[in-house]
């Protein structure tokens, strides 16, 4: 599998943040679209998977192979920068701003929605036979999911709120975790081997990701979902994304920053063993 240390993959988190913060108006926004639509046909795929074989852990099992593909392309979630980019102004990488930071944020989520936007037209005109017939079950199915995900937890109140939020948390912990896994190797298959555990358990467990839901709701409204664009916005993407972001950062990223980096006192440390080593006398 290639295995790399953590004190050098989390080097390479740290890395991909600057990089991140750093990257081009232009290039940000293709990265995050593909990454959106690509995530967005993943979950269209499982959920045909759902309905066609009745069984939710089939989805699961095959639903991140678009997390990878896109991974592999190095296309952008907004779910991962939560995890990635704080980290190179944490580490007071030269140039890095809370400015910046937000700059990617707000890039990604845009690119993110905008691809998932347009493959949830996409579908949504498959479904309908472009609009002129009611959608067949697969459709039907996403229209419920969008249902039961916002008014569901609205019928619940604050205690639904705090749920949803919760899921919003599990998720990006456990798709954060894919993408540092595949930091911890150097071959594709131990890539894809690390990438796929930690996604298949957040899709089956129904924990809330929020680029995956910029596909489910808007081709649910258009499918005849009984909810609103406010339902969704205010009962799930709101404290999705919220979620996402302190379950990444927090149990992603500053945990393996705080134990692992080689920062501060632990890299003057390793200098000066290495100084030592150097100037050693020879035996």
């Amino acid at each position: 599998m290639s295995y790399v240390q953590p004190t050098d993959f989390v080097t390479k988190m740290i890395d991909a943040g600057e990089a991140k913060v750093f990257m081009s108006t232009r290039d940000t926004l293709i990265r995050a679209f593909m990454a959106g639509a690509i995530l967005a046909l993943a979950a269209a795929f499982a959920v045909t998977i759902n309905v066609q074989t009745g069984q939710p852990l089939a989805g699961a099992i095959l639903f991140p192979v678009g997390f990878c593909l896109l991974y592999l392309m190095g296309f952008d979630l907004l779910t991962g920068v939560f995890t990635l980019v704080p980290l190179a102004l944490i580490d007071k990488r030269p140039g890095v701003t809370i400015g910046g930071v937000l700059r990617n944020w707000g890039l990604v989520f845009a690119g993110n929605f905008a691809g998932a936007l347009v493959v949830a037209v996409m579908m949504a005109i498959i479904f309908t036979f472009g609009f002129t017939v009611e959608p067949n079950e697969v459709g039907q199915k996403i229209g419920h999911i969008g249902e039961g995900r916002t008014l569901g937890y609205a019928a619940h109140g604050a205690a639904g709120m705090l749920t949803l939020f919760i899921r919003g948390v599990l998720c990006n912990w456990m798709v954060s975790t894919g993408v540092v896994a595949a930091m911890m190797s150097t071959s594709v298959s131990g890539k894809v081997i690390g990438m796929w555990m930690p996604i298949m358990l957040f899709f089956y467990m129904g924990f809330e990701h929020s680029i995956v839901n910029m596909f489910l709701f808007p081709s649910g409204l258009m499918l005849g979902g009984q909810f609103s664009i406010m339902d969704y916005f205010i009962w799930n993407e709101i404290p999705t994304v919220l979620g996402n972001l302190v379950g990444g950062l927090t149990f992603v990223g500053l945990t393996l920053y705080s134990t692992h980096a080689r920062t501060g006192s632990k890299r003057t440390a390793k200098i000066d063993r290495m100084a030592d080593v150097a100037g050693a006398p020879a035996e």
